[in-house]
């Protein structure tokens, strides 16, 4: 979104410090490699931070700190944008007239005032529940990925908000490690051909049409593809 977009500066506010931030090691590694754009921490903040978190931090927020104060560290690269983290700032105003022209904040120095032309808020992430399956505090209620019988869960809705993408695939593949393992034998230990037979389904050659079709459609909005949606759209363009 923000590729081929006239934004230059983006500041990342939390009202606390950053010994309280949520992020993930992995993540705060991957800021210093972004390309074209500058990350950037006040040193004295995380130094604050880690002197607030003690000699006995938890493992995660010790590498979370280690983390940051390398980035804190590191020398302007001279960028065009520039992403930059405020921490223990509380907004208190968003000003301006008829559209955003900064925002507010309380800090532990007094209030502060930023020239802003926009703000997305993102206080707190929750997975939406589904009638019948355990949910409390924003994530379903699981044992390593198990809610109860056929159903499991994975990412965000498993952990909560937390992690990079490759930490997401590594969950799910332990989850299904763990489906595989609590398989039963199947009921029908036949044919396939029997199970389909008399029933609409999509074989290799009907796939490919239909892959085909996703593809030029995805060419024409410069995308890998554009998906079929619908399953009776799916199986006319697949001749089924």
């Amino acid at each position: 979104m923000f590729k081929n977009s006239k934004v230059r500066k983006v500041f990342i506010s939390a009202r606390r410090g950053a010994e309280h931030a949520a992020f993930t090691s992995p993540e705060l590694r991957e800021l210093p490699k972004l390309e074209h754009t500058n990350a950037i921490m006040s040193k004295s903040d995380i130094e604050a931070a880690i002197t607030r978190a003690g000699d006995s931090p938890e493992k995660d927020v010790k590498s979370n700190l280690d983390a940051m104060l390398l980035i804190a560290g590191q020398e302007n690269k001279g960028h065009a944008r520039t992403i930059e983290f405020l921490f223990q700032h509380t907004p208190m105003a968003i000003n301006g007239t008829n559209r955003v022209e900064s925002i507010t904040y309380s800090t532990p120095n007094g209030e502060v005032t930023i020239p802003c032309g926009l703000v997305i808020t993102a206080i707190g992430y929750q997975a939406a529940g589904i009638d019948g399956v355990p949910y409390e505090s924003g994530k379903v209620l699981n044992n390593e990925g198990h809610v109860k019988e056929n159903v499991y869960v994975v990412g965000w809705a498993k952990r909560g908000p937390s992690g990079v993408i490759g930490t997401n695939k590594s969950d799910a593949a332990a989850v299904m490690e763990k489906l595989v393992t609590q398989l039963h034998a199947p009921k029908n230990a036949g044919d396939i051909a029997e199970l389909l037979a008399g029933k609409k389904h999509i074989d290799q050659s009907a796939w490919e049409k239909l892959n085909a079709h996703e593809v030029a459609e995805g060419e024409k909005a410069g995308k890998p593809r554009r998906k079929v949606i619908e399953r009776s759209q799916a199986c006319e363009i697949a001749g089924i």
